[in-house]
């Protein structure tokens, strides 16, 4: 027996959809490629697949942290967050890191319920139908409110590309251990068909007392 998500309207990377109550938005560790602009019916299935295994193998809370610990890098360019907690880096949450993260929680939800649970078909096409690609910049700054006002651009060679939506930052969090002492996060969006998907990048982070972050983003290494 199987059953539907509940869904809510929501909007995400742009664009009107309904998202599933609880969404866990972390990925499953995938096999070098490029950032997938296009998806058949077939290949979000897989993606849902992907996602939804290793979740269902994952019994006790510390298998369900590592499995959540180990997807969480799979997307994230620039630092590593595990060795280096302030250095800037961002999660690219592409058509597929979408697809990933609600197989994990079609898994979560089928073992709460003793059912398969399925995302809708709709919602589905809606995330492979997608224009927009979601970032998610984590940097550290010395003031709470250091990312008010960030701006950022996507460079490829000579190319310098402007982000369509750049969300409001958070207020900065205390950061533990050495380093500056807050840390804060801003979304930016941008259009798949203004960037080569496959080329090695930089995200360039401009702050309002004139410092700047660059992120290197290899876009081959990324689904």
């Amino acid at each position: 027996m199987s059953v539907r998500y509940l869904t809510s309207s929501a909007r995400v990377g742009g664009v009107a959809i309904c998202a599933v109550l609880g969404l866990l938005t972390v990925v499953a560790l995938q096999p070098v490629s490029a950032i997938e602009v296009k998806l058949s019916a077939e290949e979000a299935q897989k993606a849902l697949e992907s996602g939804r295994a290793p979740m269902e193998k994952a019994n006790t809370p510390e298998d369900v942290r590592k499995v959540l610990q180990q997807a969480s890098l799979v997307t994230r360019v620039g630092a590593d967050p595990e060795k280096d907690p302030c250095g800037a880096s961002a999660i690219l949450r592409t058509k597929r890191y979408r697809l990933e993260a609600f197989g994990r929680q079609e898994a979560a939800e089928s073992k709460k319920r003793k059912m398969d649970v399925r995302m809708p078909e709709e919602f589905i096409k809606k995330v492979v139908d997608m224009p927009n690609m979601e970032i998610e910049v984590q940097l550290c700054g010395d003031d709470e409110y250091f990312a008010e006002g960030a701006v950022i651009e996507l460079q490829q060679g000579s190319k310098r590309i402007k982000p369509i939506d750049i969300g409001k930052s958070e207020r900065g969090r205390k950061n533990e251990g050495a380093g500056p002492i807050y840390r804060s996060r801003f979304t930016a969006l941008f259009a798949y068909e203004t960037f080569d998907p496959t080329a090695a990048s930089v995200f360039a982070v401009n702050l309002q007392d004139g410092t700047e972050a660059r992120i290197i983003a290899d876009f081959s290494k990324v689904r």
